[in-house]
């Protein structure tokens, strides 16, 4: 019984706050220029920069002008959004990463070779996520799920921010979204 129950909560949260007529409804409080912000001087690094929620950002930001860090698990599918979001934007500072995020190890050699770069960073974008269905173990012992949504996401953040806290205004931001979509959360803060 329970289950039906919040089975159909969900539903009506989802069909009223997630789509069409909830997106125009929540637009009516938007503040009008709250995205007309200079970025043309910061760094972003965007996780699951390929499709969806974080190829929309990163393409946005390209076009205001900033300098974008694609962080992608599938190097042929990075590289075609990294060419549609240059040629979309005309921005040339895009920039391609290949990285699993279930991996901590490689998460940190990662970190380890762009803080040796010496390339600012202003605003770390964590949005790669998976679910999968059956239960896989990563090369580290970690259920996948777990290790890519939740653990790689916490060694990035954590270990990004000496290189974030050298830059001013840096910020973090976690797109997150629950089972039930009853915490369905994109946490921005503008500069």
């Amino acid at each position: 019984m329970a289950s039906v129950y919040r089975g159909t909560v969900w539903f009506l949260k989802g069909y009223r706050e997630y789509t069409k007529n909830g997106f125009l409804a929540a637009e009516k409080h938007f503040v009008s220029g709250a995205l007309d912000v200079d970025v043309s001087q910061r760094s972003f690094m965007i996780t699951g920069a390929n499709s969806g929620i974080g190829k929309e950002t990163a393409l946005a930001l390209a076009k205001k002008g900033a300098s974008v860090h694609l962080v992608c698990r599938n190097e042929t599918r990075g590289n075609e959004a990294k060419t549609e979001i240059v040629e979309s934007s005309g921005n040339q500072n895009v920039f391609l990463h290949i990285l699993d995020m279930s991996c901590p190890k490689k998460i940190t050699e990662f970190v380890k070779g762009f803080a040796e770069s010496g390339k600012p960073l202003h605003v770390l974008v964590n949005n790669a996520g998976c679910m999968i269905n059956k239960r896989e173990i990563t090369e580290d012992g970690f259920e996948k799920n777990f290790a890519t949504n939740t653990l790689g996401t916490y060694v990035l953040t954590t270990q990004m921010l000496p290189i974030l806290e050298k830059n001013e205004s840096p910020r973090v931001i976690t797109v997150s979204s629950g089972e039930y979509g009853s915490d369905l959360d994109l946490y921005i803060e503008l500069f």
